[in-house]
Order: structure tokens, then sequence, then C-alpha cells
């Protein structure tokens, strides 16, 4: 069967440097960092005491009051993004078959500060399970979509994809092969995350995964930098309209950009480190490009996972010599994490988001604060370092890596 085109119609952004896709994008290109002492808690006995939390965000400014108690963070996030995505989409909800609008959505770990306060809760009383009633509801990763469509009555496919930090391009990859294949019309799709929590820092302290630079929060999240100590965590939502490229011609849809392709690979290496010589990574790609269609040489950006790990980023950077070989140095490549820190299940729709409009600016985001050479990464890849560059991109890329070693792929290209 020959497969559909699928574009991008709507875009909408919940983060650390601006909380909708305009602020998000300004932030970006002015080198923004999202990164700050924590306001949540009381940080005096942890490690790290700093995150990059989404600021200014008051839910009931966004959803109804008796709605917003029953959410968690996350699916609080996840509503205002897919609202301003759907939105700027311009879809009009009384004339699309709702039968045909699905809501596939990306969260590596769903509604932990809900599970954080009704454990804490229980264990402080008596010992009697007098948990909240919406507990559960509300703890479930697959609880986002759930809202996202019972809210606007999308009856398509609805679903969470659970894969770590890949969840949400995991979800996007979805939504492409839902459409592709003929079963919808259209799909919201993204991620969210809101793990800035006693739990979520304390965990990721007890790995030695994050940067403990304290004294200058907004500087230590600093992708290929030879002084990086781990990465910053980040919350927030990033939401994408994906619509069959016909159908979005039909209505008179702006277009961002079409889905070229994406791919799906994995590690099989160790739980949390990522194979040394990027195996996984460069399986990935190949896999991506292959499914788009596109060969290394067609592409000018690539967002990478650089979380700012002193292994995770070089064997990224190896795999993406080893697959694009001379071209390699030929690409603009960044790590938007060096702003917004790391979204986790959120972050390849985040990630996604800054690809597309790299695309429609013509411009592609800095990687911050890098001030030191690390002398195993290639001196001839152009990391766009400090500042935003001009750049016509008509073909990106965006990487997305998760704890067990889930490696996903999506890539974009201007519309033909």
């Amino acid at each position: 069967m020959e497969l559909k085109r699928v574009v991008v119609t709507g875009l909408g952004a919940l983060t650390p440097i601006g909380n909708t896709k305009d602020e998000f994008w300004e932030g970006l290109i002015g080198g923004k960092s999202g990164a700050a002492p924590i306001t949540y808690y009381d940080t005096e006995k942890f490690k790290t005491k700093f995150a990059c939390e989404v600021k200014n965000f008051t839910a009931t400014d966004f959803l109804d009051r008796k709605e917003a108690r029953k959410m968690d963070k996350f699916a609080q996030y996840a509503m205002v993004a897919a609202d301003e995505a759907i939105g700027d989409a311009n879809l009009d909800l009384e004339k699309v078959d709702k039968l045909r609008v699905g809501v596939i959505w990306g969260a590596g770990i769903g509604g932990l500060e809900t599970f954080q306060t009704e454990v804490l809760n229980f264990a402080q009383g008596d010992g009697s399970p007098r948990f909240n009633p919406f507990f559960i509801p509300k703890m479930i990763a697959d609880i986002a979509p759930a809202n996202i469509s019972i809210k606007h009555g999308f009856m398509g496919p609805n679903y969470t994809t659970v894969s770590a930090c890949a969840s949400s391009a995991n979800a996007i990859f979805d939504a492409l092969n839902s459409i592709r294949l003929g079963h919808c019309d259209v799909v919201v799709t993204g991620g969210s995350e809101a793990a800035v929590t006693i739990a979520g820092m304390g965990g990721f302290n007890a790995m030695h995964a994050l940067s403990t630079r304290n004294e200058s929060p907004e500087t230590a999240s600093r992708p290929f930098d030879g002084t990086r100590d781990g990465f910053v965590l980040g919350e927030g939502a990033g939401a994408l309209v994906l619509e069959e490229y016909e159908h979005a011609k039909a209505r008179g849809a702006k277009i961002y950009a079409e889905v070229a392709g994406g791919g799906l690979s994995s590690d099989a290496h160790h739980m949390t480190a990522p194979h040394p010589e990027g195996i996984g990574v460069i399986a990935v790609m190949k896999n991506c490009l292959e499914n788009a269609g596109l060969k290394p040489e067609d592409v000018d950006h690539i967002n990478t996972h650089g979380t700012s790990t002193p292994l995770g980023d070089v064997a990224e950077l190896k795999a993406i010599s080893k697959v694009f070989g001379s071209h390699a140095k030929n690409i603009n490549i960044n790590s938007t994490k060096s702003m917004t820190g790391h979204l986790l299940g959120a972050a390849g729709a985040i990630e996604a988001i800054s690809v597309i409009l790299a695309m429609e600016h013509g411009i592609v985001p800095p990687t911050i604060n890098h001030t030191t050479v690390d002398e195993n990464i290639d001196p001839e890849l152009n990391l766009t370092l400090n500042k935003a560059q001009k750049r016509d991109v008509k073909v990106a890329m965006s990487n997305t890596f998760g704890f067990g070693g889930h490696n996903a792929c999506v890539l974009f290209k201007k519309i033909d």
C-alpha cells in the first residue's frame, strides 16, 4: 500500500524558558538558561539544589479549578501544551471527524509528585490506608492523553508510550505511522513530565546522574564541554498536531514541515550507560534515514540527545561521525538541553519543536555554556556553540535516548 504523507500543522510548548511556543523559541534563540534554584521544596540536604522549573505557571489560569485538582502537574502541563497546539493548528472541532483523531503521548514517569505525596501522607499517618480517590488516576502515565481526548472528544487511538527519555519521540513516530497507514487523519502527539520533586531529584542524585554545580545553576547544563558533570533536570510539555497531508491541504492549514520518517533501536548494553561506541545510536539514525528515504548528506541540522553527561555526549557524537562521515562537519549540531535542561519523557517533543522552528526561521539555536574543549570530541564538528547560527535548514533530525538503551529518532523536512 502507498503510505500517506504526514505534516505538522500545530505546535504547543510549556518549558523552563518559555510558556508558549513563541516564548520558547525566543528563549532558544536568545541562549536563555532555564536553570535556577529549586522553589518547590527545601533543598538543604540535597546534593543538587537547582533544576529547570516551569516558571509563572498557575494551572487554574488554563484549567477549571475542579479539573486541575484531579490532575498531577505532568497532566496539567500536557493539557496546556496540547490546547496551544490544537489552537495553533486552527482545527475546527465541529467539522473534524473525531473518530479519526488520535492522541498519542509520551511520559517517562507520569505522576511522580502525586505518588510521592500519597505515600508520604500514608507514612506519616496512623497506618490506615486513607488515600485520595484520585491517587491512581492522577498518577498513571496514560492519563495525560486520556484527559486531552476527553476534553475534545477525540475517539481515535489513545495511549501513552513509555521508553524513559525517548518516550515522546516514540510517541511522534507512532503518530506518524498511525496516519501513514490510514488509521487517523490527525494525531495530537508529544510528551510531558514533572519530576522536579523530592523523589525525582533524590533518585537521580543517588545515581550520580545530575550536575552538582550549585554555585552556578545557569551554566550547569553544558553539553560537549570538557567540564560537564551531569544533566540538569527539567520539566514541561511539548505538543505537535500531525495531520495527513491532503487533509491539511483541503482545510487550508498552515504547514510547518513534513514528518519525513523515524527510527527506533536498542543499545542492548546497560541499564543506564550508553554503549561507548554508540552502536545503538548509529543504528537508530540509519534506521531513521532509511525510513525517510533520505541520504546522510541531505541532513542540515541535528538536535542531539546531548544531556551534558561525560559518557553520553561523546558516544553520540562518535555515532554521528560514523553515520554521516565527511558530511558530519557540514551539519549544524546542537543540544537545546543546554537551555531547557533534560525534560525526560517530554524531551523528544520539545526538541522536535525546536528543529521544526529552526526550519521555519532559518536559524539554529545554540549550545550554550561551552567554555572548555573536550579532547574526546572531534574539533571539526559544528556544535553551534554559544550563539545561534543562521542556516537554511531543509532537513533536520532530532535524537532522543532513554535509560534501558531505548533510542528514537525523528526526521523533518521542508514541505515540497
